[in-house]
């Protein structure tokens, strides 16, 4: 990857004309009723209301005419099934046991199956797979369209998992408990009901279990505030409370986890109860007795590693820097004990400006971490040196990629790694991380070099393609750093259609990622993608995010509308082929950027998005997120969150380009109704959005691997309509 840090100046960049305009939708009063009562679309909240799955049905109908009708669509759609359900993918492995799990799906099966195989066989690239549980048979014997999201399995023998199954995709899930050994659910055994529970295994017959106990056990997000210990046998309502938070608590809900040692032994029962999105009292349960831990509120939890607890915090804390990875004995942190003081002995790591913890990896004696530099990747083992401190040493990983930390096992010491970039296919390699050191010649020790497993296939032609990374100059001059896929040769007059991808926010990190149904679908035919690394995000650690919350959220979207404008001041686009995709947070992103800035683009997928920002707190689970947006309840932040919310800041005459928005009914997780009411509200205002509705699959579009073909087909067939036709 050439590297190009050019830095181009702009001036503070103001809305254009159209966007200072006040809307005919924006509310006098910005009271909750008062939002409510200027709301002309609240039917369409109505999940499976009446009006609202006629209005979902007419826009289906159109929306699949124009894009499925086009004849691109099939080849498309043909193409993306056949990279989705590619046999020759790499199956990512976890740690199972003495073995190795991976959960496969492909067209035969697309809901997929979990199978395991031994360590030897799937290093040596000819596995023999056995079939644990096969989803798809499961879901047609019981009726059910159930999505796998994953195990929970009880160290050290790891016969005993949890299976969590959704109905339809969405977050909330039922838990069963599996035999590995026997390949069948437990007869009589644990088994929850549909929820949004928090689960851990304390030992073989105890779940700490935070769910729905009954009316008044969840919080205004709908998530569980209460932690229970449930013996086998009983039932949720027989468990024995051992932790209470209370029903105001904000964020996700409270959650338990049991830190083991390489032997399964637990080392430490930590429950977190969240305050707010960010905010949290971490509190330690020892012998069904909960103590609060002095620990910052804004806190990552790793795991523990010889019973030290390891620990990041987001903030300055006892004279360690944000960001920072720290080594901290609980016993230190209780009711009483003293202030914990600066002892470098205790630092793990210590990022630069540029630099934020992607991952960590916790063993017996040593931390295994990734992290991003410059928004590259970096991996380095520290090991515990006791009195000297953690002594770190670099492993050798690919340059100028994304380096990430799959699956581990204390019991062995070994880690499975992975690395990509935006035109590099993915490499797995397992690493060794027990290599010898002492005290004396730690300074010298070289870790174990990572042992490749797997190499992705190239799934299309990046030889067309390189690879550059720009800065952006930002309304109050912070340098906003973007990465341009663009073909080899491109000539630099503005023509070169391209699709800018942006997500800015809960601290999520976007470095270089093979996207290949992306690089078949957009990439093949000539096509530029970019990649912002925008404010909100966690690239450069935790002030990067903190630098856009709440009442500086417009400085995410200004980040966005300087990296466009530099995209057209270096001719490498123009605002004719210009168009910007994203999803989720994105979505808030998108649908403001097309509100502010009109004149800047002509395409926008804008996917399963929040966007009535006055009322997000109203549609579950909206309220989890006010740590990020603020409360629109609270007059000052209801006054900062319209500026921007692009429902009410929609304006009737204002050249809009087509927009392309599209949702689940399922999602549990960002309302359908955002969706729906800002497509209505353009058909209002005279627009001609296209608006499409998948009826299953959830927030994460992973039920099936065929459907996601047809999603991917349906995103690529629009963005060539408006910037290559």
């Amino acid at each position: 990857m050439r590297l190009t840090l050019l830095t181009v100046a702009f001036a503070a960049l103001a809305l254009p004309a159209a966007a200072q305009q006040a809307s005919p939708f924006m509310p006098a009063d910005l009271s909750p009723a008062g939002v409510r009562a200027a709301d002309d679309h609240l039917a369409l909240e109505q999940v499976d209301g009446e009006e609202a799955m006629a209005f979902v049905r007419a826009a289906n109908e159109r929306a699949l005419a124009a894009l499925t009708g086009d004849p691109r669509y099939e080849t498309y759609r043909r193409e993306a099934e056949a990279i989705l359900t590619s046999t020759d993918r790499i199956p990512m492995p976890s740690f199972l046991g003495e073995g190795v799990g991976n959960f496969w799906q492909d067209a035969t099966n697309p809901k997929g199956v979990w199978r395991r195989t031994t360590l030897g066989g799937y290093a040596s690239g000819a596995p023999q797979w056995e079939t644990l549980l096969d989803i798809d048979a499961l879901a047609a014997a019981e009726g059910r369209d159930w999505v796998f999201k994953g195990t929970d399995c009880l160290a050290p023998d790891e016969t005993r998992c949890l299976v969590m199954l959704s109905d339809g995709g969405k977050d909330a899930l039922y838990v069963r408990e599996f035999d590995t050994t026997t390949k069948q659910f437990v007869d009589g055994g644990f088994s929850l009901p549909e929820g949004k529970h928090r689960i851990e295994w304390l030992d073989r017959d105890t779940l700490l279990v935070a769910t729905d106990f009954g009316p008044g056990t969840l919080t205004e997000s709908g998530y569980p505030y209460i932690v229970r210990a449930l013996r086998r046998g009983q039932g949720l309502d027989q468990a024995a409370e051992v932790y209470r938070g209370d029903v105001s608590d904000g964020g996700y809900g409270v959650s338990p986890s049991v830190y083991r040692g390489a032997d399964g032994s637990v080392e430490a029962v930590i429950i977190s109860r969240p305050l707010d999105t960010y905010r949290a009292e971490t509190w330690q349960l020892t012998d069904g007795t909960a103590a609060r831990l002095n620990l910052p509120e804004r806190l990552s939890i790793y795991g523990t590693s010889g019973g030290l607890l390891i620990v990041s915090p987001d903030e300055a804390w006892s004279g360690y820097a944000a960001g920072s990875l720290l080594a901290l004995d609980p016993a230190e942190l209780r009711e009483g004990a003293p202030p914990v003081s600066n002892d470098p002995a205790r630092q793990i790591f210590a990022p630069t400006a540029r630099q934020s913890i992607g991952d960590v990896a916790v063993f017996s004696d040593r931390v295994a971490v990734a992290y991003n530099d410059n928004v590259r990747g970096q991996l380095s083992i520290f090991v515990n040196q006791g009195e000297w401190g953690w002594q770190g040493r670099d492993v050798a990983v690919p340059d100028n990629s994304a380096v990430s930390l799959g699956d581990r096992s204390k019991a062995t010491g070994e880690l499975f790694v992975t690395s990509q970039n935006f035109l590099t296919p993915t490499t797995l390699g397992r690493l060794d991380v027990d290599f010898p050191v002492t005290p004396m010649d730690a300074a010298r020790a070289a870790p174990n070099a990572i042992q490749v497993l797997r190499t992705a296939p190239a799934l299309f032609d990046a030889s067309t393609h390189v690879t550059e990374q720009f800065e952006a100059v930002s309304s109050d001059g912070e340098r906003i750093p973007y990465f341009v896929v663009r073909p080899r040769d491109l000539v630099l007059d503005g023509t070169a259609p391209t699709i800018l991808f942006g997500y800015g926010g809960f601290q999520i990190s976007f470095p270089p990622a093979y996207k290949p149904e992306m690089g078949k679908l957009w990439l093949e035919r000539g096509g530029v993608f970019v990649q912002a690394n925008m404010r909100g995000g966690g690239e450069f650690g935790p002030a990067w995010h903190q630098a856009v919350l709440k009442e500086n959220r417009q400085l995410a979207f200004d980040d966005f509308a300087a990296i466009a404008r530099d995209l057209i001041a270096r001719r490498i686009t123009s605002p004719e082929h210009l168009g910007i995709y994203g999803r989720s947070n994105g979505g808030v992103l998108t649908s403001v950027s097309i509100t502010q800035h009109p004149e800047l683009f002509n395409a926008a997928v804008i996917e399963s998005p929040l966007i009535d920002m006055l009322r997000y707190h109203e549609l579950p689970a909206g309220a989890s997120w006010i740590g990020e947006y603020g409360d629109p309840r609270i007059p000052e932040e209801a006054a900062y969150i319209a500026r921007y919310s692009g429902y009410q800041n929609l304006r009737p005459g204002v050249d809009y380009p087509r927009l392309y928005i599209t949702t689940n009914t399922r999602d549990d997780r960002v309302h359908p109704g955002h969706a729906r009411k800002f497509a209505a509200r353009l058909e209002g205002l005279g627009q001609d959005p296209i608006y499409y509705e998948e009826t299953a699959g959830g927030h994460s579009n992973d039920a099936d691997p065929v459907a996601n073909a047809r999603r991917w087909a349906r995103h690529y067939v629009y963005l060539a309509q408006q910037l290559m036709d």
